[in-house]
């Protein structure tokens, strides 16, 4: 097994001269959004499997933007209202920001379940699910974000603080209580105290409509951030967490349950339960970030790793083979994806490229090195769901998700070398004590 392990894992560090402390210089943020709702509608799909149609929209779908900046270092965060952005696009979006390297810009997908299809999913009959237009259409918007959140860098400090989201807000499908209460906030604000940006990370399935309403839709998250935008006077963006398997929004009639002994509830799939949903988190990532220090100076430091997967699913290996935006995998069908770790003042975010479930968030923040330990889950690749070797078809309530998993060791690949990238990385700043 330890042979296999450091078979399957080639690791490539890159940007080590950016891991010694930078000088100090004036910290800056910018941000810009595109909006990315296709017109006319396109089908809508949650996951592996045919699109639905989709006949109205509620929201809008976007591209969000922010990028900081302190010296020599610069880091862009995306945030795309899709159910998840390959590597292979993403790359795409890079090549359009010559500005940044590309192992500063961290691409994440909110993994809404009612947005077109981004994967371009083999559909057994010689096609695709998805709208190459689309795909092309989506990768120009993100740059264009990109590019004009750089153009738009202005002084600014943070705020950021991480609480318990309270409310009904999310559950785990599989066991109701097993999942991540905490919410992290991230707030830029300029000289004068006026809120610029509030980023919140959280873990939670996008998916109160999901894919078989006919609705096209950010889902909760649009009301997210439109509310943070219209109550703050800033710009609004979200990144999900380690919300697989199956961390997901608590729409629940808990008045109308559907099968008891099994824990499983009738749930509300109207848009005012995304109303409620977003416009709850919403509150809640004010009411964390109200009383945070303002950090005047913060420290931005950014490093990449990169990581090869072994692609034992006989369907993750149909969609590399059969999809027509030739993922690139090597002679032994691995995959190779990119791990971030960025110090942002006295917090720390590691980047995981898949669905991650909520013991492996659980872990990765426990061995985390920051005051504030962020997880952007869904980022830099979208590689289906990344669960440990114990928890690999143990059981039938986990069957999809290993079946849409890379493999057995991913979870355990993942670990290792997140763990690697924390060991060798500097601490972040610690705030000194009141």
């Amino acid at each position: 097994m330890i042979r296999l392990r450091l078979v399957a894992t080639c690791l490539v560090i890159i940007g080590c001269a950016g891991w010694l402390s930078p000088a100090q210089a004036e910290f800056q943020a910018g941000t810009a959004l595109r909006i990315i709702t296709p017109d006319p509608l396109l089908p809508v799909s949650g996951g592996v499997g045919i699109p639905k149609p989709a006949t109205e929209k509620k929201g809008e779908l976007t591209a969000r933007a922010i990028v900081f900046r302190q010296g020599s270092e610069s880091v862009a965060v995306v945030q795309l209202d899709l159910l998840g952005f390959p590597s292979v696009l993403g790359n795409r979006v890079c090549a359009l920001v010559p500005r940044l390297p590309k192992s500063n810009i961290l691409i994440g997908s909110t993994h809404t379940h009612s947005a077109p299809d981004c994967y371009a999913f083999p559909d057994g009959k010689g096609g695709h699910t998805g709208d190459l237009k689309y795909m092309d259409l989506v990768c120009t918007r993100a740059a264009e974000a990109v590019n004009e959140a750089l153009d738009r860098l202005q002084p600014a400090s943070l705020k950021i603080a991480t609480g318990e989201a309270k409310g009904k807000i999310a559950y785990n499908y599989y066991a109701p209580d097993l999942y991540d209460r905490r919410m992290s906030v991230i707030q830029a604000v300029d000289p004068a105290g006026k809120v610029l940006a509030t980023l919140v990370n959280y873990a939670i399935h996008p998916e109160v409509l999901g894919s078989g309403v006919g609705i096209l839709s950010p889902d909760a998250i649009g009301p997210l951030c439109d509310k943070l935008q219209a109550e703050t006077g800033g710009f609004a963006m979200f990144m999900n967490g380690a919300q697989g398997g199956m961390i997901t929004a608590d729409n629940r009639d808990l008045g109308a349950p559907r099968d008891i002994s099994r824990a499983v509830w009738n749930d509300h799939r109207t848009w005012e339960e995304c109303l409620r949903i977003g416009h709850l988190m919403a509150d809640e990532a004010q009411r964390i970030v109200k009383d945070a220090p303002v950090q005047k100076d913060p420290q931005l430091v950014c490093q990449s790793l990169d990581v090869r997967f072994p692609v034992e699913s006989p369907m993750m290996q149909a969609i590399l083979v059969g999809s027509p935006l030739k993922y690139p995998f090597n002679a032994d069908r691995s995959v190779q994806a990119r791990l971030n770790l960025v110090n942002l003042g006295n917090a720390q975010i590691l980047t995981i490229p898949g669905e991650a479930l909520p013991n492996i968030g659980f872990y990765l923040k426990r061995k985390m090195r920051g005051e504030h330990n962020l997880l952007f889950g869904l980022t830099n690749d979208a590689f289906g769901y990344i669960l440990t070797k114990v928890d690999f078809q143990s059981f039938p309530r986990y069957d999809y998700i290993s079946r849409t998993s890379l493999g057995e060791l991913t979870g355990e690949i993942l670990i290792d070398n997140a763990l690697l990238i924390i060991d060798r990385s500097p601490p972040p700043e610690r705030l000194p004590a009141k």
